[in-house]
């Protein structure tokens, strides 16, 4: 499962293939999954920073980056510290990668795993669904045709599913590699995700 948004600056990032369960276990927390997020997508923030964009209290932030901290996810930044007493946190250097077969054979190791990839998926749709929320609040030439729903039921062997899974994480791959053009248009985030697993109608 790749955990991955487009970079915010031009630095290329190496990637981080998790295999131990305790690093796993911090992902499955809905605000940990956000407070890596604003910290992919507005880059190193400080606690309180952090606690006005999700509406939490300082208390509540500070525990979970330590959660994030002690499991080599998030780093502390203190050249951005202005003084002793200021804390600033940044994502580690690596984008995540996991893979759900890298847990099997441990049922302690794959109830996390099961967990984490959950909270991810609750995340995703809780974005998608605030779209619409939202969607009124945006000119016609984002209501338009910016953003995609779409489905097909296929009939594949496991080699082929492997490879509609590579191409999927191609596309998006592409454009999260891209460095954003320094062309003075203002651009959105925008979440870009894929599934595609076996299922019944």
């Amino acid at each position: 499962m790749d955990d991955r948004m487009g970079d915010t600056t031009d630095e290329p990032r190496g990637t981080w293939e998790i295999s131990d369960s305790r690093v796993l276990a911090a992902l499955t927390h809905p605000l940990r999954r956000r407070l890596l997020d604003l910290l992919k997508v507005h880059g190193p923030a400080t606690v309180g920073q952090l606690a006005e964009r999700t509406g939490q209290a300082v208390g509540n932030v500070s525990h979970h980056l330590k959660v994030l901290a002690e499991s080599g996810l998030i780093a502390e930044a203190p050249e951005l510290a202005r003084d002793r007493r200021e804390r600033w946190w940044r994502l580690a250097d690596k984008d995540l990668s996991w893979t759900r077969a890298d847990f099997d054979g441990d049922p302690v190791a794959e109830a996390v795993a099961d967990a984490a990839g959950s909270i991810l998926l609750e995340r995703q749709v809780e974005l998608v669904r605030g779209w619409a929320a939202r969607r009124g609040g945006y000119g016609s030439d984002w209501q338009n045709g910016c953003s995609v729903a779409t489905q097909a039921w296929l009939r594949l062997t496991p080699d082929e599913a492997r490879e509609l899974a590579a191409d999927l994480h191609a596309v998006i791959q592409k454009w999260a590699d891209r460095p954003v053009p320094s062309d003075g248009r203002e651009r959105e985030t925008v979440l870009a995700f894929s599934h595609s697993v076996p299922a019944r109608p």
